[in-house]
């Protein structure tokens, strides 16, 4: 299956872990990763491109670390760019049904923290609720999330594990 991951990270070059994922996933031949903060980093986004990016592909994937319990703001820019009226939606807007939609998300906290009781009282099913109501708005499938707890805490070799496993569950069928 073809697998456009998008990148979202604004400050990349200082990142640990989805720098890793990101050089890893750039290794296999079925997985185009495409750097969103790398592209436009002045947030002027070239709609077209991106579109026949989402076209080529049968899977997308946001990869972002997790910021203020959502994803980077880049990404609601290029929602709200990309993802069009008569291409993506309303009358004739049907360019992404059947396509399949997966978040790999990166957290500093620890998995305890979001749950009901825990640090922030929340799941992240419940923070990743709108990226599924979207996914399922156009006509996507939206696919259970890819996370990483705990990154501040990790290891190299554990980091190194995270980004096998990335790998993995992108290539698995769900």
């Amino acid at each position: 299956m073809k697998t456009l991951v998008i990148v979202i990270h604004p400050n990349l070059e200082t990142s640990v872990v989805n720098k890793t994922w990101m050089n890893r996933l750039k290794q296999e031949k079925d997985i185009t990763v495409h750097d969103l903060y790398g592209e436009y980093p002045n947030f002027i986004i070239d709609v077209e491109k991106e579109q026949q990016l989402l076209l080529d592909h049968e899977r997308i994937v946001f990869q972002f670390p997790m910021y203020w319990y959502s994803s980077p703001a880049l990404l609601k820019q290029w929602e709200d760019d990309v993802l069009t009226h008569g291409w993506a939606y309303g009358t004739g807007g049907t360019k992404l049904h059947g396509k399949e939609l997966l978040l790999a998300i990166s957290l500093g906290a620890q998995e305890s923290d979001y749950q009901a009781g825990g640090e922030y009282n929340i799941t992240i099913s419940e923070l990743i609720r709108p990226f599924q109501v979207t996914a399922n708005y156009i006509g996507m499938r939206f696919l259970p999330a890819f996370t990483q707890y705990g990154t501040l805490h990790l290891s190299k070799e554990d980091v190194k594990n995270s980004a096998e496993r990335l790998v993995d569950y992108l290539k698995a069928e769900h």
